[in-house]
């Protein structure tokens, strides 16, 4: 009868591993969802990151006022080319056969849900990264609070996450890209939303409404951002983002399971993909700055 359980065991866990981690993972991932995701086969990715700026006929060459039959100024979008390399991403778990078998705790679910947490979280860092230019803030705009108005300032009145995240906005809409209309997202460490949420001003003006799902990180909205809360935020740091123009997720390989029996010993699950961020249009982004000075 042993060997007959194992071979089940086997059939049934190429049913039900595979999709469990997925499903697992599909649910930790916040950051992805903000990106654009294309489909690749090539190893590395060329890609042109356009210049905001308002095109303009240059000198003695005005968009306005162009005389009778005179020609009209020329305009060039600039671009400047960047590359990146495929990245390779991911977790494997050993269980053994006697673990699986008579453990009190279900360790092959605990197993399942780290390991896709693990990939989902990597994939997340690394968008982070990327996206906040790691917090250097060279192409992308960004905005920094002031002086002992932080969001966690010892004087409370001096706190303003509201005019804060408006400023963020605004510095994208300078930048000729629509911060409104549902398409931008505000993305806040556990510590930074605890702040916001906790302000007197949000509570009092009535500004943050609940989401009806909360999966993704998805936690309500706010000032017409989808807020977004994840532990991959650089703790101090906050972002108004426009979700599906900024940047773009290139993916090799998604998310992929793999199941290695072997038989009364141990089951070894290994989950991984190949992707790599691209960030496209950087002035669709602003950075808060909310550190202690």
């Amino acid at each position: 009868m042993v060997s007959t359980l194992t071979t089940g065991g086997t059939q049934l866990r190429k049913e039900d591993i595979n999709p469990t981690v997925t499903g697992f993972a599909l649910q930790s991932y916040v950051f992805k969802e903000l990106l654009m995701v294309n489909k690749t086969s090539g190893w590395t990715q060329s890609y042109y990151e356009e210049d905001a700026s308002d095109l303009t006929g240059g000198t003695g060459a005005a968009v306005k006022g162009i005389p009778r039959l005179a020609d009209f100024p020329t305009g060039e979008v600039t671009f400047r080319e960047k590359m990146t390399t495929m990245e390779k991403y991911g977790m494997e778990g050993v269980i053994s056969f006697e673990d699986r078998m008579t453990n009190n705790v279900d360790v092959m679910a605990r197993t399942l849900l780290r390991i896709g947490r693990a990939v989902a979280k990597a994939v997340d860092d690394e968008i982070w990264a990327v996206i906040s230019e790691s917090q250097s803030a060279t192409n992308i705009n960004s905005e920094s609070i002031a002086v002992g108005k932080e969001w966690n300032s010892d004087s409370i009145a001096n706190r303003d996450p509201i005019q804060n995240i408006l400023d963020a906005k605004r510095k994208i809409a300078v930048n000729n890209y629509d911060p409104e209309n549902g398409r931008a997202s505000l993305l806040l460490s556990p510590t930074d939303f605890a702040n916001v949420l906790g302000n007197p001003n949000i509570r009092n003006a009535g500004q943050f409404y609940t989401s009806d799902v909360t999966r993704n990180g998805n936690v309500g909205r706010l000032l017409g951002l989808k807020v977004k809360v994840s532990n991959s935020v650089t703790a101090d740091y906050a972002m108004v983002i426009i979700d599906k123009e900024a940047a773009t997720w290139q993916s090799l390989m998604a998310l992929r399971v793999e199941t290695i029996d072997d038989p009364m010993i141990s089951w070894k699950i290994r989950a991984g993909e190949f992707g790599v961020t691209q960030l496209t249009n950087p002035k669709a982004i602003t950075l808060l700055d909310n550190t202690q000075k």
